[in-house]
């Protein structure tokens, strides 16, 4: 169950770049409420802005509750101890969600793909067994997505861009994380 919000948490009308009907509204009145996001400004969120890996580290982290990890830092040169998404990263390390994107890098401002986003909450759910078979074309059954997608699929965590495809390696819009997570972790 989700908790009330505190008196001053925003909601998804508390931003001027969210419409009223948007597919995203409960998803994002959930991130709020949650403290899993905010907004990009006083009174904007910026929906269809790219993800980024330290965003999505940081949004999976909180949504798991903002677990804690003791001793050590991250190995990755290019996440500062301070930076606001360390301890994300170093939990999602710990529990094997991610190993960066090389063996020394992170790329926290890389942008996020829909693949990525979905291996991610796949992994952090603990890499359920899925079945069934998937109709998008753009899924080939050997990618490093393909169970995830599936897994998804079969939870109703995503929909794909059409009936066909999932386009995987578009970026994931911050309206498009929120609505994963969501779908995950309220199901």
């Amino acid at each position: 169950p989700i908790e009330p919000a505190a008196p001053n948490t925003p909601t998804a009308s508390s931003y001027v770049d969210v419409p009223s009907g948007a597919y995203y509204v409960n998803a994002l009145n959930w991130a709020l409420e949650k403290g899993v996001t905010a907004g990009t400004g006083e009174n904007t969120f910026s929906p269809n802005s790219k993800c980024t890996r330290a965003q999505i580290m940081t949004f999976l982290w909180r949504a798991a509750g903002s677990p804690t990890v003791s001793g050590g830092s991250s190995s990755f040169a290019d996440v500062s101890s301070d930076a606001y998404y360390a301890q994300a990263v170093q939990w999602a390390v710990a529990q094997g969600i991610t190993s960066g994107t090389g063996s020394s890098t992170f790329s926290p401002d890389g942008t996020c793909t829909r693949a990525q986003a979905v291996a991610l909450i796949y992994k952090a759910m603990g890499s359920p067994e899925a079945g069934g078979s998937n109709d998008f074309t753009d899924v080939p059954g050997d990618a490093y997505y393909a169970k995830a997608v599936q897994w998804a699929l079969d939870s109703g965590v995503p929909s794909g861009t059409s009936a066909t495809t999932f386009s995987p390696d578009a970026q994931c819009t911050r309206a498009q994380i929120v609505t994963f997570l969501y779908q995950a972790f309220c199901k």
